[in-house]
Formats: structure tokens, C-alpha cells, sequence
């Protein structure tokens, strides 16, 4: 039988999919807790959720619509920008490698997508981007920091972007930048056609819950907020949103053990002389070379789950490892070690 989503791929360390490994708050558990039945038998009422949504991201209510998870914020973005044209000739630039959503939610709405390859050692591609801009673009999606590769996009690089395309909406993917160097969101009046979407399911480990939102001048996040479902947010997810942000050392703590685990990642991989990428997400991308399949069921084997990305021929020989919790960091540098001493991984990936 085939289902929809991500299957479990079963016992073990979950690497695979960019999940905070070690959960969310306690703060979050003792608030679905509190709920009683007649909470859960309402339909809910956004009237706080959204404020506090707002003030977390230091923006006005306005500019906010809550979306199930970032994944309906893409898709919800694409339907606004495309769903109400039936124009074929219109187009959507994304650069890759990319993250699925992006190119199943462009595809939904029957636009033209056009992939823009990654520069060398994955730099974000800039004038090939801008040289892909057309009258018939209507929408670019840019993700920083990137997946699976962990690069951000440079902030003058957007302001081009932006600038270069006016008539189009750019959507500026930022699921990871809490584990970089600073948002775009003070630069986002400026730039009424951005459109930024946020999630609380990698820092704040509300996967499960499935919370985020988009960012939009409400110019554009009217048109954005016309084709959301009246009730797509559920009352345990806003619950758990705010003992999220009600748990004030939860982020900061969990933040700096992924970028220690980032380091170890990285000090591995040079002494296992696996070619890798210095990342700013939660994550390391490393190529493991043509076995790396093989290589992933392996680490299955030592109860260690990686994203196999050998497949996207823009990264190929490649599996992504998600840098969380210490501990099982360093688990999956034995595992790697394991599979190096069987002789799986040839050195600089190359095999």
C-alpha cells in the first residue's frame, strides 16, 4: 500500500528529514496536557494566535498569515501568484538543488518551472537567476539557508533579486535561519514584493505540529490569505506554538548544540576525507560518492537514518546528516566510522 507523506523508515536515529532530535519544550507537553474536551471541540480562533505570531517575529499582525506547517505557506504562495491566471506561458524560477515542495506546489498550479543549477561548490547562481528573469516570471523562490546544501543566499543577492523582478513575487524560504546569521525580515518593507516564510518545526521541534507562517506586506498577503482554508491551523498546534515561545532558554540552548554538532560533522568528515560543505542550517551535506544508497542502508544498519540525495543529479553521491542533539551527533560520526572501516566510502567521495 502506498501512502501519503514520508514513510518511518523505523527504529533509530532519526537524521533524515532536519527534525530537532531532541523534541520540543516540556512547556509544550504540559500545555496539551492542560486542554480540555470543549477546547478541542471548537473550531479555533485566531484572533490571539496571530498577534503573538507577530510580536515573535517583530512585525505586524497585518503581515501574517499562520500556515499548516511552511510546506502549505509554499504551496498556498503558488496558488495566490498563479491559481486565478490559467496562463501556461507564466514561470517560476527555482534554483536547485531545492527542497520538493517548491517544484510539487509550482507544478500544481501548471506553471513553466525553470531551474536554475548551482554555481561551484553549490554558490547560489545570482546572475544566472537574474539572467532567467523574464515578463513572463511570476514567482522565484529562494531558500536560505539552502536544502539540502546548507548555503545561504547573500542579502544584497536578494535586494537584486527583488529589485530585478518587480513584477513577480520572490519567496524567500528562511526554515533554517535560526541556525544562521540573521533574517531578512528588517529589510522586508523595503521590498513589497518578498514574501518570507518561517517554520517552527526545526528550532522549536514542532514537526509534528505542523506551524508556520508567510510574511508579506498585506498588499500581497491578502492575495495569500484569499486562497487559505477558514480553520487551516488546528487548536493543539497554536497551543503548542505558544508554550514554544513562552520557553524562552529552549531555542538558544538547542541552537548552539547544533552548530557544536556542525563542527563535529565537519572535523569528521576531514578525518574520514569525506568531501562536505560548511553549513548554516541544521544539517551537513556530504558526498559519500556512486555507493551512497548503500551507504545510507548501512547506517540504517548501526540504527542511523541520513536523506539519501544521490538521486537529484545536482547532488550527486551526496547524503545530508542533521546536526541536533550532541549525542547523537557523535553516534552518527561512529556510524560513519563504521562504514569508512568497511571500506564503503572511498576518500574525498569519489567513488
Amino acid at each position: 500500500m502506498t501512502v501519503q507523506g514520508i514513510p518511518s523508515p523505523g527504529s533509530g536515529l532519526r537524521l533524515h528529514l532536519n527534525e530537532n532530535t531532541g523534541g520540543c519544550s516540556p512547556r509544550v507537553i504540559e500545555a496539551i496536557r492542560a486542554m480540555s474536551a470543549t477546547d478541542l471541540s471548537a473550531y479555533p480562533d485566531y484572533r490571539r494566535d496571530v498577534p503573538a505570531c507577530a510580536r515573535h517575529f517583530g512585525v505586524d499582525p497585518d503581515w501574517v498569515v499562520l500556515t499548516n506547517g511552511l510546506d502549505e505557506g509554499i504551496l498556498l504562495t503558488a496558488l495566490a501568484v498563479f491559481g486565478r491566471v490559467h496562463d501556461p506561458a507564466l514561470e517560476a524560477i527555482v534554483p536547485v538543488p531545492a527542497f520538493d515542495p517548491y517544484l510539487t506546489s509550482t507544478a500544481a498550479v501548471a506553471a513553466r518551472t525553470i531551474k536554475v543549477p548551482p554555481g561551484p561548490d553549490f554558490a547560489f547562481p545570482a546572475d544566472d537567476v537574474l539572467a532567467a528573469i523574464t515578463p513572463h516570471t511570476r514567482l522565484i523562490v529562494l531558500n536560505t539557508p539552502n536544502n539540502p546544501t546548507g548555503q545561504t543566499v547573500p542579502r544584497n543577492t536578494i535586494r537584486r533579486v527583488a529589485a530585478a523582478a518587480p513584477h513577480a513575487t520572490v519567496l524567500l524560504d528562511e526554515a533554517y535561519v535560526e541556525f544562521a546569521d540573521g533574517s531578512f525580515l528588517n529589510e522586508l518593507p523595503a521590498h513589497r514584493n518578498v514574501v518570507i516564510g518561517r517554520t517552527f518545526s526545526k528550532a522549536y521541534g514542532l514537526a509534528g505540529m505542523r506551524v508556520g507562517c508567510v510574511i508579506a506586506h498585506p498588499d500581497v498577503r491578502e492575495a495569500i490569505r484569499a486562497v487559505t482554508p477558514v480553520f487551516n491551523m488546528n487548536i493543539v498546534a497554536m497551543t503548542a506554538m505558544h508554550a514554544a515561545l513562552s520557553d524562552e532558554t529552549f531555542l538558544p540552548r538547542y541552537v548552539a548544540q547544533v552548530r557544536e554538532s556542525r563542527e563535529r560533522l565537519y572535523a569528521a568528515c576531514r578525518r574520514l576525507d569525506i568531501r562536505h560543505w560548511p553549513s548554516s542550517a541544521n544539517f551537513v551535506l556530504m558526498r559519500v560518492g556512486d555507493r551512497a544508497s548503500e551507504i545510507v542502508t548501512a547506517l540504517a544498519a548501526e540504527g542511523v537514518h541520513v536523506r539519501d540525495r544521490s538521486r537529484d543529479p545536482h547532488s550527486p553521491g551526496c547524503i545530508r546528516i542533521t546536526a541536533g542533539v550532541l549525542e547523537h551527533t557523535d553516534r552518527a560520526v561512529a556510524a560513519l566510522e563504521a562504514v569508512v572501516a568497511a571500506g564503503m566510502i572511498a576518500a574525498g567521495g569519489s567513488r
